[in-house]
């Protein structure tokens, strides 16, 4: 059974391509490689952000409260039919702590539920569960898909504890036309020749991965995709206007 709900924290840090083959070097005599891995050691994930008419729900976000969430629609397959499978998830992060609720179901059904509030038909019970919170997000805020972001992934999991998770995001594409799957996989990309590490853990880092961390001089910082997105589209429309 597909998992719906995860809890964590999540630790970002941005890594040059050496602190990236170096890492990669060390993980294996910790760390697995995730099974949705090809051969080529990456995988895609496609997401559809929504926001509200004037940007209120990543506008809160950057702002950097206690408590904040964020609607998206993700794929692993980019969609090319309105009957593929699609995941809605709503992100929420409570004082540091990650908590992740989605509810799988076809694209088109997505699409229906946000705009319309029409549960799939053959819910299973802990889709509904998920889907009813989903609907009081949608409650309170009236959205739209404001943007698209795809990337490749490389992940891994530990050989001592499954949980404890680490992901590198390269080629993270972004674009606000044609916010939909069915366009294609394209836009501009966020971050030049540089991966976004994700260190996904319940408890603390482990001490060989904090070790490797600190000699390569990689630190923690606060980078969000669609946040990012949000304040690079913010100067181009200033630059827009000052040119007008």
């Amino acid at each position: 059974m597909a998992q719906k709900t995860f809890r964590r924290y999540e630790l970002k840090f941005i890594v040059n391509k050496e602190a990236f083959q170096r890492i990669t070097a060390e993980l294996p005599k910790y760390m697995n490689l995730d099974k949705h891995c090809s051969d080529m050691g990456t995988y895609m994930i496609h997401n559809i952000y929504f926001d509200t008419p004037d940007d209120e729900i990543i506008q809160k976000s950057l702002a950097k409260p206690y408590y904040k969430e964020k609607l998206r629609l993700r794929s692993y397959t980019n969609p090319i039919r309105m009957e593929d499978k699609v995941f809605l998830e709503l992100k929420k992060k409570i004082g540091g702590i990650v908590n992740k609720r989605r509810a799988t179901m076809t694209y088109q059904e997505a699409i229906n539920f946000i705009r319309k509030r029409e549960y799939p038909k053959n819910c299973s019970y802990l889709d509904e569960q998920v889907l009813k919170e989903i609907e009081v997000f949608l409650n309170r805020y009236s959205v739209e898909a404001k943007a698209y972001l795809s990337y490749k992934r490389i992940a891994y999991y530990g050989k001592e504890d499954r949980e404890f998770r680490v992901t590198f995001d390269e080629n993270i594409l972004t674009r606000r036309e044609k916010v939909n799957f069915t366009s294609g996989d394209y836009g501009m990309e966020l971050l030049n020749n540089k991966y976004l590490m994700e260190v996904k853990i319940i408890g603390a880092i482990p001490l060989w991965l904090a070790k490797l961390l600190s000699e390569l001089k990689v630190y923690r910082g606060g980078f969000s995709k669609y946040g990012e997105e949000y304040k690079r589209y913010l100067k181009q429309k200033d630059n827009i206007l000052q040119v007008v």
